[in-house]
């Protein structure tokens, strides 16, 4: 479902679209707070308003066989839920699975009216419009599908629709794009609302991988730290790839789950992860794992920190062999640019492939 088209002055149920656009930006930001911490389940954010637009419960989806983000809305609205409107990113599933039906707890709680933003694109949840519908509810989806596909829920419906986890690629460069300079230092080349930033994307994150080149020569803790030092609630899992040896008193071992894969075949990786449940990895290893990520086509989105410095020599961010011609390239499609104190922060996401048809 495409993005509902609906003007200022219209109604939503009881509610002017302003009214729904507001809740639909809580719920949002919601989802954002449950990112890196649901999967397998998308990130969904929640939220019940009254009669007079407040809002009075809000929620998210739970660790995995947790409650979903409505139940956990309506929880929090108690009796106020009975004839309110429920504002939730994503369309109420209507199967049974670790959990109950979102829809089942929606009509015992009396909502009225129930707005979505993206329809469950999963056989086996799809289906909460109709139950809803058909019980009397006023239904209505779609509305600011288009930004919520791009927010909280991005990593979730790319694996749905690839059967595979989505792959971002984290670079830090100076405006000629190196990484280190010839004698191989390199921190910091961004500046620390740059690195603050990083730390609060790791958050989100299921795991995070390196090389074991970064590993050996860096001993990162690759942990998400808030400014102050304190770790986020969340940390992502590490995955190290690559047949050299890691050394069992790196710090990396120190702060998460982490696993070893003797391999350089980051698909096959990839995979396994996908399998197990991991729906959202971000590449932070070096020039090396960055540039066969590449070559290798994983890389689904590239964030891309450039700081505003020239080396003139040193460590080039990619290094891709066998490149030749202009047509080798890759490319992306720039979706928002960033500032970040003095750095900036690109965000690409891949060109689809052009069809054959």
């Amino acid at each position: 479902m495409h993005e509902s088209t609906l003007s200022r002055g219209e109604m939503i149920g009881r509610h002017p679209v302003s009214v729904i656009e507001h809740a639909m930006d809580r719920a949002v930001e919601l989802g954002w707070e449950a990112k890196g911490t649901t999967s397998p389940n998308p990130p969904v954010g929640a939220v019940i308003i009254d009669a007079d637009g407040r809002i009075v419960g809000q929620g998210h989806t739970q660790p995995a066989g947790g409650p979903h983000a409505e139940v956990m809305a309506v929880r929090d609205a108690g009796d106020a839920a009975a004839g309110a409107t429920a504002v939730v990113t994503l369309e109420p599933c209507a199967h049974t699975g670790r959990t109950g039906p979102c829809t089942d707890v929606l009509l015992a709680a009396g909502i009225s009216t129930v707005v979505y933003a993206v329809s469950d694109p999963t056989p086996i949840a799809h289906g909460g419009h109709e139950v809803l519908a058909e019980a009397g509810l006023t239904v209505i989806g779609g509305i600011r599908a288009d930004e919520v596909r791009r927010g909280a829920l991005r990593s979730w419906l790319h694996r749905v629709d690839t059967d595979r986890a989505m792959v971002t690629l984290k670079v830090a460069a100076t405006l000629d794009g190196r990484v280190a300079a010839p004698d191989g230092t390199s921190q910091w080349i961004t500046s620390a609302d740059a690195r603050n930033y990083v730390h609060r994307d790791r958050a989100t994150r299921d795991a995070l991988i390196v090389g074991t080149g970064t590993v050996i020569a860096d001993n990162p803790r690759l942990t998400a730290r808030k400014p102050d030092g304190t770790l986020y609630a969340h940390q992502p899992d590490h995955v190290i790839i690559g047949s050299r040896p890691v050394p069992k008193e790196a710090k990396i071992f120190a702060y998460a789950r982490s696993r070893h894969f003797d391999t350089h075949d980051l698909s096959q990786v990839i995979q396994e992860l996908t399998q197990q449940g991991y729906v959202d990895l971000l590449i932070e290893g070096g020039p090396t794992l960055a540039s066969a990520a590449l070559e290798q086509g994983v890389v689904d989105h590239i964030h891309w920190y450039v700081a505003p410095s020239i080396l003139g020599s040193g460590l080039p961010a990619i290094q891709i062999p066998h490149v030749s011609t202009l047509t080798d390239r890759r490319d992306f499609t720039i979706e928002h640019i960033t500032q970040l104190g003095p750095d900036l922060l690109v965000d690409a996401h891949r060109q689809a492939e052009p069809s054959s048809e």
